[in-house]
């Protein structure tokens, strides 16, 4: 016997396929921070056109098939917004598709669906759990988008070109089947615009630190830092004061510009429009960011570390919403976190009850209700500030950057 011929003729055993699916995970306080996300491994077939992953293992190992939702939040009322993914097992590779496309590196698969064209929602739902799953593959990874959308694609592309080196494979409409190693339905997430360590979601313990200069580097943002006041004597300090069209609009915009330049501040008005790149820039030459609660305060992803949030929190125990959606996502970005909290009469509200209603009299009743009374009521209230109690917040943030 030839032993050159017998060791050319063994047949190399395939790795055992495995498959995880975290579908349990809680987060108290916080259930839509862990949506289902399955991890599989050995022979893996994408099949786009089936809305199918299969993948080839022993039958004793129990699995089931099941759909997954492979959007980065857990919410119930998100069901008819988001394609299912089908993950299906067989005993033989004969009872799978046949592949068409062999791939040496990882897949992605994730929907664009859901609450996406806001940007809060693209970067908490998205984004940084994008981020937060792939950062680690270096480049070296596929991404198949579901409810694909190539406004949203193009809108976000330097920082999918950063995250993947490859084509965007369009899982809706793409008819290949295509093979790989290891596959991730899903995406990790944490709570929104917060990334903290988590022994299974966040094995390389990336921080929102992280994440922003990963923006930076994505967009050619320059400034990592603020303007320190005196550092340079003729600089004044900048302030974006981010302007809204639709409810929470501040009503006296102007004459919040005017004192805020009377302070001493550079005042620039203007609405988290158009095109996103401009935008990025605009908010990193700042050192102040002013605006009514709402997916504009996203923004502060590209500010400077260390420069200043000035929250305006409208009337109705709007206080876990601030500090939660951001307020501690600001602290998590190193940035200097400031609230205002309105009173009712600088509220549009005021114009729409009586004073001895029950939406000031027990805003929580309102809560209570659930969230379209909350929505209905609170969410689409309009602000006029009161300029002589809102003046210490702004010398509060002079303050702060003279640290």
């Amino acid at each position: 016997m030839d032993f050159q011929q017998s060791v050319t003729d063994i047949e190399v055993p395939k790795p055992m396929s495995k498959i995880y699916c975290d579908d349990k995970s809680k987060d108290e306080g916080f259930p839509y921070a862990r949506p289902i996300i399955c991890q599989m491994s050995g022979d893996v077939r994408v099949s786009p056109g089936c809305s199918s992953v299969s993948i080839t293992m022993s039958m004793q190992q129990g699995v089931e098939e099941r759909r997954v939702r492979p959007y980065a939040r857990h919410d119930n009322s998100l069901l008819p917004l988001v394609t299912e993914v089908d993950i299906r097992a067989s005993a033989s590779e004969n009872d799978t598709p046949k592949c068409s496309i062999s791939h040496d590196v990882p897949a992605v698969i994730f929907s664009i669906g859901g609450y996406t064209g806001n940007f809060f929602h693209d970067m908490s739902d998205v984004l940084i759990p994008l981020y937060l799953t792939t950062f680690r593959f270096k480049g070296r990874v596929k991404f198949f988008i579901t409810n694909y959308k190539q406004w949203w694609i193009q809108k976000y592309k330097p920082m999918l070109r950063r995250l993947s080196h490859y084509d965007i494979i369009d899982f809706d409409s793409n008819k290949d089947v295509h093979c790989f190693e290891q596959v991730m339905v899903g995406l990790f997430r944490d709570r929104d615009l917060i990334l903290q360590p988590h022994p299974t979601r966040n094995l390389k313990g990336y921080s929102m630190l992280d994440f922003t200069r990963f923006l930076r580097h994505s967009y050619g943002l320059k400034r990592a830092r603020p303007l320190v006041l005196g550092e340079e004597p003729s600089k004044k300090p900048r302030m974006l004061i981010i302007s809204r069209r639709g409810t929470r609009k501040l009503l006296n915009l102007r004459q919040v510009a005017a004192i805020s330049r009377a302070l001493g501040f550079e005042v620039t008005v203007s609405e988290a429009r158009g095109n996103l790149k401009r935008f990025a820039a605009m908010v990193n030459s700042c050192d102040v960011l002013l605006a009514v609660h709402g997916a504009g305060l996203t923004n502060q992803i590209f500010l400077p570390t260390q420069a200043v949030v000035i929250q305006i929190v409208p009337w109705g125990k709007m206080d876990w919403m601030a500090t939660n959606f951001y307020g501690e996502p600001a602290r998590g970005m190193n940035l200097r976190y400031l609230e205002y909290h309105i009173s009712e009469q600088e509220s549009s509200l005021a114009q729409r009850y009586p004073r001895d209603h029950v939406v000031f009299k027990d805003p929580m009743a309102i809560h209570g209700q659930g969230w379209n009374a909350l929505a209905d009521i609170f969410m689409t209230q309009d602000v006029k500030l009161n300029l002589r109690r809102f003046r210490p917040t702004l010398l509060q943030a002079l303050d702060l950057l003279q640290l």
